[in-house]
């Protein structure tokens, strides 16, 4: 069952009109609708590409959270072989939040970091809704290690609200995790190419986002802090977050000026969600081509390359 947004109401009905006519038809052959069906598949599309062509960035928020949309799961599957898994920080625990490993892409031997939300209530709660603990930064600090130690190009797929918040993340060290995390991005002598596939939170996106190469998908959403979370420090009302959006510049358009990603992958009219098969694809290709253009270079020009791409953010505004 299709899951639509507030702002997809003239979508839901016009779909759901053919869906009923479509089971009316079914029923009785007999009855000629064909025509009245083409025409409302017609509105159906015309109504996709009218509303997504003019998304506000509160509406781009949503999207980026659709929970139909391909996760970082739905990339391993797609875009790897051979996919080894790797678990645990070697300190405390393992973090499903976060899924590493080593993969080949299109024949080429790499790490693959990412965060993963889950797309039921059994897989969310084992994920913690992609929000990692410490162990799971440590985990990644481990892969990178690793990846910088053979040589492996890294690959890192951002989809999470945040790291998690709570008492026993704190307490293990949370912010220490992450600023580690961040460091390794900035020593390792190999690519990095990042994918912020739907929502790149604070710190706990940009842990494993300190890439050579950061894109992003048309509909997905980079932030310091939730509009949410900005509209309640700011206005003390979190149903501001609509207006907090907007301030924010939060969308890859946003950022692509700002000279804070690399580039946009675009997304098929009506979302990630509605074309899967074909974003992810549109993805790997993307990779690829950093990976093709970054070959050259040698591991000290890769890593000086990333440090001067991030001291040079918000230099030049």
């Amino acid at each position: 069952m299709h899951h639509y947004l507030d702002f997809e109401k003239p979508i839901s009905d016009l779909e759901a009109k053919i869906h009923e006519l479509k089971k009316l038809k079914a029923e009785d052959e007999s009855i000629d609708i064909s025509d009245e069906i083409t025409r409302l598949e017609t509105r159906a599309r015309e109504a996709i590409v009218d509303i997504y062509s003019k998304l506000n960035a509160w509406q781009k928020t949503q999207v980026a959270r659709h929970p139909q949309r391909p996760h970082f799961v739905d990339y391993a599957a797609k875009l790897f072989t051979e996919f080894t898994p790797l678990a645990g920080d070697r300190k405390f625990s393992e973090d499903a939040a976060i899924q590493s490993g080593l993969a080949r892409f299109r024949g080429q031997p790499v790490a693959v970091i990412g965060q993963e939300k889950g797309n039921d209530t059994k897989s969310r709660i084992l994920h913690n809704f992609g929000s990692p603990r410490p162990e799971g930064y440590r985990k990644a600090v481990r892969v990178m290690e690793l990846a910088d130690r053979y040589g492996l190009p890294i690959v890192t797929l951002v989809d999470t609200a945040g790291a998690y918040p709570g008492v026993g993340a704190e307490e293990r060290g949370q912010a220490e995790a992450i600023a580690r995390s961040t460091e390794m991005c900035l020593q390792v002598k190999v690519p990095i190419i990042s994918i912020v596939i739907g929502e790149g939170g604070s710190g706990g996106a940009i842990a494993i986002a300190t890439g050579n190469r950061v894109y992003m998908l048309e509909h997905a959403i980079y932030s310091v802090i939730s509009p949410e979370g900005a509209a309640s420090i700011l206005w003390r009302d979190s149903s501001r977050a609509k207006e907090a959006a907007t301030n924010m510049k939060i969308t890859a358009e946003d950022l692509k000026g700002l000279g804070v990603i690399d580039g946009i992958i675009k997304e098929p009219t009506g979302g990630a969600h509605r074309h899967a098969e074909q974003v992810i694809n549109d993805t790997g290709d993307t990779i690829a081509a950093a990976l093709a253009a970054l070959s050259p270079l040698s591991g000290t020009e890769l890593r000086d390359e990333r440090r001067q791409k991030f001291l040079a953010i918000g230099r030049n505004l």
